[in-house]
């Protein structure tokens, strides 16, 4: 009974996570923290402080400097962020620059808490490995050039991951495509 209903809070995530790309900019006049966003977008399950999800991943999560999409980009905390500060990558343009959609982090309308979609960060770390970004900021439409560091990247366990693949696959190629047998089970479940 346990695995059945563990198959299906996974089918009921990965439909859930695939939905929320697509309409992250949909949250128009809503506030944000920036970990509560990330941890609904990602579907990574650490709480408390954005600077808190670094060493609360160990053992739980894969973590890495290497950007992939849907992994969480956390923040050391600094001078102007007392509790660092996480974003979601949606998108690698090259190997020094990546797209995050996060929250709270510029001011939208003069207002804080506001999600900002596919914005970029620029990694300028001396060693390439992404310890040291400068990030775009909405008041001034440009990366900003205070840099800011990083402790690197969580990255989502399989089923958010799976949930990124499938919202990139074109809608043609996902009528044909099984799932997996595990999903095959819940979605099943789903079904009767």
């Amino acid at each position: 009974m346990i695995g059945r209903t563990a198959r299906l809070a996974a089918v009921m995530l990965l439909a859930f996570a695939t939905a929320l790309p697509a309409t992250a900019q949909g949250f128009g006049s809503q506030r944000f923290q920036c970990a509560p966003f990330a941890r609904l977008l990602s579907g990574i399950q650490l709480f408390g402080d954005a600077a808190g999800w670094w060493g609360q991943a160990l053992g739980r999560y894969s973590r890495g400097n290497t950007p992939s999409i849907g992994a969480a980009m956390v923040f050391k905390p600094g001078r102007t962020m007392r509790v660092g500060h996480v974003a979601t990558v949606t998108g690698i343009v090259s190997d020094r620059i990546v797209k995050v959609t996060h929250a709270n982090w510029s001011p939208i309308n003069g207002r804080r808490g506001r999600v900002e979609t596919d914005v970029q960060v620029v990694d300028v770390s001396a060693n390439n490995d992404w310890s040291s970004v400068r990030v775009w900021y909405a008041p001034i439409k440009s990366v900003g050039s205070s840099s800011h560091a990083v402790y690197g990247f969580v990255y989502p366990d399989a089923a958010a991951q799976l949930a990124s693949r499938i919202e990139r696959a074109p809608s043609e190629m996902l009528a044909e495509a099984p799932l997996p047998e595990t999903d095959t089970a819940a979605a099943t479940a789903i079904a009767d």
